[in-house]
């Protein structure tokens, strides 16, 4: 039997034998430090998946420092959605009472601060903040998402996150049966209209210049009444992040209340690539079922390891990757 296999079936035994708690948690607006700079493991992003794989810790009595830099990549969205007991709430009422919760662990830590260096060390890892902190860990996780890269389109980034989203199980319930646009072309239009078409009879993609959809995709799209312009985009006219209409370089428009959209994104922090993680094509950390990079002792979770940008998701990715850090521990001190 391999190490690997080996970890597995000894993981799996562990889960079934564990209820591992996702309670949603969010970064504080101080520091709550002491003088330790010795952990057992250092968070790298305090969003939800970070903070949810800090409560698993903590509730497994290790000593924890979640290092946040406060720029979750929601920071726009006026509501979150599709997570059960948190449908509706506001970034804000989820995390302040995401604090109520987390501060109560006495072994999690906390610092505010942009961390921009990783070295292995004899004992685990040494991570270096902008300011010059210095702080060692036997492990570390990644949950720093990722950065979307805005399309050089007047009044997208304004309304990113409001009415220009992404996911339509996020947000496409509150935006169905009304008329509504993709910004995308060739397999990835066809593939996000086949979806959409589900929420709005009202829809046409926009692909910003000469369309690269197939004939035969433009014959199945043209079947469900979806519209396809080639028109250049000159902006998104809005009021307060809600956008109104498509303007055209022509000087025409259309009239649209939600736009999907996928941009492309970078990953947030270097440190995992310094430290020789290995990525995907899509340029996600690559990682294995138990949220383990392909460097030993280092986890990552959230948006910065998978498409499915979702809260709860998010949650459950921390809550396995705080559960399994714990596991590694005992298995290499038992």
């Amino acid at each position: 039997m391999t190490l690997r296999r080996k970890f597995i079936q000894q993981s799996s035994l562990a889960l079934t034998a564990l209820a591992l708690p996702f309670p949603l948690i969010a970064f504080t607006k101080h520091n709550k430090m002491t003088d330790n700079k010795n952990f057992d493991v250092i968070i790298i992003g305090g969003s939800y998946a970070g903070l949810s794989a800090g409560m698993a810790l903590g509730r497994a009595l290790r000593s924890v420092l979640i290092i946040d830099s406060v720029k979750p990549c929601n920071i726009q969205t006026p509501h979150s959605h599709n997570f059960i007991t948190q449908d509706g709430k506001t970034p804000n009422e989820i995390l302040n009472l995401s604090k109520e919760q987390v501060e109560k662990y006495e072994t999690i830590k906390f610092y505010n601060g942009l961390a921009t260096n990783g070295i292995k060390t004899e004992n685990g890892f040494e991570i270096t903040t902008l300011t010059k902190d210095k702080f060692n860990a036997k492990k570390l996780i990644f949950a720093t998402g990722v950065k979307d890269t805005m399309p050089n389109i007047k009044g997208f980034a304004e309304c990113w996150g409001i009415s220009v989203i992404h996911c339509p199980y996020c947000h496409g319930y509150e935006y169905k049966n009304v008329k509504t646009g993709i910004l995308a072309n060739g397999d990835m239009a066809f593939e996000i209209g086949k979806l959409i078409n589900n929420w709005t009879k009202d829809l046409t993609i926009y692909t910003n210049g000469k369309s690269m959809l197939t004939a035969g995709q433009i014959e199945k799209l043209q079947k469900h009444n979806i519209q396809i312009v080639e028109t250049e985009i000159d902006h998104f006219a809005h009021v307060n992040g809600q956008i109104e209409s498509v303007v055209f370089k022509d000087k025409t428009l259309k009239n649209i209340k939600a736009l999907y959209a996928r941009p492309k994104f970078e990953q947030h922090c270097e440190i995992p690539k310094q430290l020789g993680c290995e990525f995907t094509e899509q340029n996600y950390l690559k990682i294995d079922p138990f949220q383990k990079t392909t460097i030993h002792g280092i986890f990552a979770c959230g948006d910065n390891t998978s498409m499915m940008r979702s809260v709860s998701y998010a949650v459950a990715m921390g809550g396995l990757a705080g559960g399994m850090i714990n596991r590694e521990i005992i298995e290499e001190e038992f």
